[in-house]
């Protein structure tokens, strides 16, 4: 050593290299640093010093910030046996008084954690305890009325935040614990029977369906040889088909393909007919309006006779020509009944006017019409020559309203 130092306020290093640091009871030799100068060995124990502070702060901030209290216990016990033998120079005492006042602090701390942790497994208990009655309320539902691909997906979801819970939650006590997941378990249990057996039967029912759509698309085909008289046959298969019920998705689909091509075979060949029945029917559509170009200016004819006579012959020539294509059978047919109509009603009409018990009604009441105003007229002709107002005016209206039914009646 170059040079030796006593005037440090907590250590010094003498002669030999050894260095000391001052405590109350005196000196207390640390060690040694013997490739250097005096004042590095200080430096170098004091630096000692100030980690070991370091240690103790940063104990302190940990405190502030809530950390568990068994660790802190845990340092403090290790700071408070190596600071008093540390081999450091510096105010050890300071750092013991530290770390000794820390320790009441570890009691609240811990009295305060107990708490917490005893609330957080409170609310623990309790998320767990709603996600187990999620399964068992999904479990309750009536399995015929489930929509399974839902309630797997969210009995999967349910099992997602249980084992999020578990993961990230506090610790609970084992026999909460076991007994929630007891429940939890046989809620889910119960869940996949009931969807193992709603399948099971949807598998039966998909195989008796596929069995009777197999067979109806097979008499389907058959119906394929007669041509357009198979297509009643296929519409009676088709009302079939809608009844059966479902075979599953891909047999549907396959089976539908089949059942759909026999049909379309069915109405091409009638389509063909068709058409070749267009091509003939044409001229008859032609001949049938030239016809009611003739017939529909009786709708204005008023000689029942006349129009009863032009409507036979129009008639008798409708039904000689024939056929028209389809799509033009109620459009003409729909105007031509407009005219029978018309000229019916013309005959009606006749009719109602020329009934001999009408017209006896007729006659008889329009005779007692007559004896009934000629007797008013002459109550009438007494009243004005009596100047009896009111006798006159009731005279009057007698006479009048008799005199309208007769109008009515002509």
């Amino acid at each position: 050593m170059n040079q030796v130092t006593d005037d440090q306020a907590w250590g010094r290093v003498d002669e030999t290299g050894t260095v000391y640091v001052r405590e109350a009871s005196g000196e207390r030799a640390v060690g040694q640093y013997p490739d250097g100068t005096a004042d590095e060995a200080l430096a170098y124990f004091e630096r000692k010093y100030a980690e070991l502070a370091g240690q103790v702060t940063l104990l302190e901030q940990r405190i502030k910030s809530g950390a568990s209290a068994a660790d802190v216990a845990k340092t403090i016990k290790t700071l408070a046996s190596s600071i008093p033998t540390a081999n450091a120079v510096g105010d050890l005492a300071a750092l013991a008084a530290r770390i000794e006042a820390l320790g009441g602090t570890v009691s609240e701390l811990a009295e305060k954690q107990t708490e917490e942790t005893k609330a957080a497994v409170e609310a623990a208990l309790a998320e767990r305890t709603a996600l187990v009655e999620e399964a068992e309320a999904l479990a309750a539902h009536d399995p015929a009325k489930a929509q399974w691909k839902q309630v797997t997906a969210t009995l999967d979801e349910i099992f997602t935040r249980w084992q999020k819970h578990q993961a990230d939650g506090p610790r609970l006590p084992k026999a909460e614990a076991n007994e929630l997941w007891k429940r939890f378990r046989a809620a889910r249990a119960t869940i996949d029977s009931q969807r193992k057996a709603f399948f099971a039967e949807l598998d039966s029912v998909h195989k008796d369906a596929r069995a009777a759509k197999q067979a109806l698309v097979e008499k389907a085909e058959a119906l394929i040889a007669k041509g357009p008289d198979g297509i009643p046959g296929y519409r009676a298969l088709l009302d079939e088909w809608k009844a059966a019920g479902r075979a599953g998705k891909k047999f549907d689909d396959a089976l539908w393909a089949k059942f759909k091509e026999a049909g379309d075979a069915l109405y091409a060949a009638k389509s063909e007919i068709d058409a070749k029945d267009s091509v003939e029917f044409g001229a008859n559509l032609k001949l049938k309006l030239e016809l009611l170009t003739e017939a529909e200016p009786l709708l204005g004819e008023t000689d029942r006779a006349k129009a009863k006579e032009a409507l036979l012959s129009i008639q008798k020539r409708w039904d000689k020509i024939g056929k028209v294509p389809r799509d033009q059978v109620k459009v003409i047919e729909d105007r031509l009944r407009k005219v029978e109509t018309a000229v019916r009603k013309l005959e009606e009409e006749h009719w109602e006017k020329n009934n001999p018990e009408r017209q006896e009604r007729s006659e008889g009441f329009l005779g007692q019409l007559n004896d009934a105003i000629a007797k008013l007229e002459s109550e009438l002709d007494e009243a004005m020559s009596g100047g009896d107002k009111k006798r006159i005016a009731d005279a009057r209206e007698a006479l009048e309203a008799r005199k309208s039914w007769l109008d009515a009646l002509r």
